[in-house]
């Protein structure tokens, strides 16, 4: 592992901010500290950063223990939110400030800005100040800026929290793309799930300062291990029983965790599903969102609010109709255990879900009623 964190704990005085928190990453990997407001992602990166000091516990770059080593001594390049650039240096001083700090030669930083500049796309922006930018073109500058010294590790804390949400998605596959071309070993922290499985190589997930799960952005999305990671991903619905919903057994659980892709929503008249309807529980739509590429829709099933999407090349529905729904899948939860439950009535007239399957992405059922 090119860095490891073993066994961190910081307190803020009653605060636990870090629990016993470790992992490793391996060289060129770019992770993501994924976790709530509070959780404990942005102390871990100042820790591992050398800005914030750990009460107990060690932090390994390159197999070397950076414990009591200053930030500059660590080969670490990082990226703050707020972009901290100087307002009076042009994007050229910019990115050259750090290498000037070393005092290399001059004819070195020429070459090493304009290498820069050229691989984040700001040819043409050298002699402008910050303040002539855009938020995009400014965190290009501060990425520029942090990769100048050539670190062994680059930290980003909320890297587009600052920017538009266009912006912010574009910048998001240029950070991923751009970190493996440079090959550096890479974590940023946020808050947005979507980011983190978007960017991420390998996702920490975190709560209350601790490490809740680690894994491939799949692996967390669709095996959760905690019920704190299940509800946080995937935008689900959080069900205190679900004793009233049909195909599944409650047992020793008592929770229940829906997501939007578990639940279809269909008209009676639709033959597609005319096999499942004996399955179905009537649903009114409560609120319908328009989300640009489909509607999201809330429907009232028995006094439960569960959310389903829809095409928007199905025909148009409308708040307060009736549908058939089909719940086929959840995460039924009892303390921090998640397991998940598929729809027992669906799995004895299709044990392999190929039908269901059939149903939701194929056979044209996704362009009917």
């Amino acid at each position: 592992m090119y860095v490891e964190v073993r066994e961190i704990n910081k307190t803020f005085g009653d605060f636990k901010a870090s629990d016993h928190v470790s992992f490793g990453i391996e060289k060129g990997k770019l992770a993501a500290l994924l976790g709530p407001s509070g959780s404990g992602k942005t102390t871990i990166l100042r820790i591992i950063a050398g800005l914030e000091s750990a009460d107990s516990g060690d932090v390994l770059i390159n197999g070397k223990t950076v414990n009591r080593l200053s930030p500059s001594e660590r080969g670490i390049g990082f990226v703050f939110q707020s972009y901290a650039l100087f307002r009076y240096m042009t994007v050229a001083e910019n990115i050259a400030f750090g290498l000037k700090v070393k005092k290399q030669p001059a004819d070195k930083i020429k070459e090493r800005v304009a290498e820069l500049i050229g691989l984040t796309d700001l040819t043409g922006l050298e002699k402008r100040y910050p303040n002539e930018l855009s938020g995009g073109q400014r965190q290009r500058v501060a990425f520029a800026r942090a990769l100048a010294p050539e670190p062994g590790l680059l930290l980003l804390d909320e890297p587009f929290a600052a920017i538009d949400a266009k912006v912010r998605k574009e910048l998001r596959q240029w950070l991923r793309e751009m970190i493996h071309k440079v090959g550096i070993t890479s974590i940023f922290v946020t808050h947005d799930q979507d980011e983190a499985v978007e960017v991420a190589d390998q996702i920490m997930v975190m709560d209350k300062g601790r490490i809740e799960q680690t894994g491939v952005p799949y692996e967390i999305y669709k095996e959760p291990k905690t019920a704190f990671v299940a509800g946080f991903v995937g935008n689900p619905v959080i069900l205190e029983s679900f004793e009233g919903l049909k195909g599944f057994e409650k047992g020793e659980f008592t929770r229940a965790i829906i997501r939007p892709e578990f639940v279809e929503a269909f008209k009676s008249d639709n033959p597609h599903f005319k096999d499942i309807i004996p399955f179905a529980q009537e649903g009114v739509i409560r609120d319908i969102l328009f989300r640009g590429s489909s509607l999201e829709l809330k429907i009232d099933v028995g006094g439960v609010l569960l959310t389903t999407h829809r095409s928007l090349e199905r025909r148009p529905v409308e708040v307060g109709e009736k549908m058939n729904v089909i719940i086929y899948r959840l995460y039924a939860i009892q303390g921090n255990e998640t397991k998940l439950l598929e729809n027992q009535d669906l799995k004895k007239i299709d044990p392999d879900n190929k039908r269901m399957e059939s149903y939701l992405y194929g056979d044209g059922g996704y362009f009917t009623t």
